[in-house]
């Protein structure tokens, strides 16, 4: 913990700050944070996504939901102007339905989170969809989607189609969603570390935000998923383009408000890959 807050404070007043979102800081984890909360001022403050325990069940869920919602109010007025909670993410259970997600709207009503909600790939459609009909109902802000891009081993790595089934979905939708996991890289390739190839977060994110501009179908989606030649992708100062498509920085900033962020246990490794590419 010290030696990841000790490097976040350092990331929080560099040049490629903008780079950074928000430090994902389990919840159990929060009394583990406070000696190094030193490291972050009104000016650099901490800006975290909550990640909330796993639950078993809907009544569980609630259970831990206003335990997680109490320790945030705790830790925020303990350290006002150093520490912002921007975002909750949870894992929902497999049996959550809109009268679940009502619930959970009720315990969150009142903060200004932004909430993400993770299931497994194999139900991300029908999650993506469970979430969107909850926001149709005018809800407090829109639930968007977690979605789990890798891991350790390569059964953990979902599939180009599944993830551009999510995408689409989600594009499609207007439901927000962000990835963890196996994005290390900008684009996708073969790593031995894990005996499987990895998907690009640049494949990933620029897959969404193509995918929202010209509503783009599964398949054309999953082409830019696959696709792992640098030459492929160019920026310049208002335009990124993946082949012959394009998208603007003014459209990307629209589409960014469902295709979100991406997490990743390294900083500096996507930064100094983009580096190497030339890209940044």
């Amino acid at each position: 913990m010290e030696d990841a807050l000790t490097k976040q404070a350092a990331y929080a007043r560099s040049p490629d700050e903008w780079l950074l979102a928000t430090f994902v800081l389990p919840v159990a984890r929060f009394g583990d944070s406070i000696p190094f909360l030193a490291r972050f001022d009104r000016e650099h403050p901490l800006r975290v996504s909550v990640l909330g325990p796993k639950t078993t069940g809907a009544a569980d869920l609630m259970v831990e939901l206003k335990k997680s919602m109490g320790a945030i109010r705790s830790i925020l007025a303990s350290h006002a102007g150093i520490i912002s909670v921007n975002q909750l993410e949870m894992a929902l259970p497999d049996n959550a339905d809109l009268a679940v997600l009502a619930e959970v709207g009720g315990i969150l009503a009142g903060s200004d989170l932004q909430s993400f909600w993770e299931a497994p790939v194999d139900v991300a459609e029908e999650t993506i969809d469970l979430l969107a009909r909850h926001n149709g109902r005018g809800s407090n802000r829109a639930f968007g989607y977690k979605l789990r891009t890798g891991g350790l081993t390569p059964d953990a790595f979902p599939t180009s189609e599944q993830i551009a089934r999510a995408l689409v979905a989600a594009t499609q939708s207007h439901v927000p969603i962000k990835f963890t996991a196996g994005l290390h890289h900008p684009l996708r390739q073969y790593r031995d570390e894990v005996g499987a190839r990895m998907h690009g977060f640049l494949n990933v994110l620029g897959a969404g935000v193509l995918a929202a501009q010209h509503r783009w179908n599964e398949e054309q989606t999953t082409e830019m998923l696959e696709d792992e030649a640098r030459e492929g992708f160019a920026f310049d100062d208002d335009v990124f383009r993946w082949r012959e498509w394009t998208v603007s920085s003014d459209q990307i900033r629209t589409h960014r408000k469902v295709v979100t962020s991406f997490g990743s246990c390294s900083f500096d490794d996507p930064r100094e890959d983009l580096r190497g590419f030339a890209l940044l």
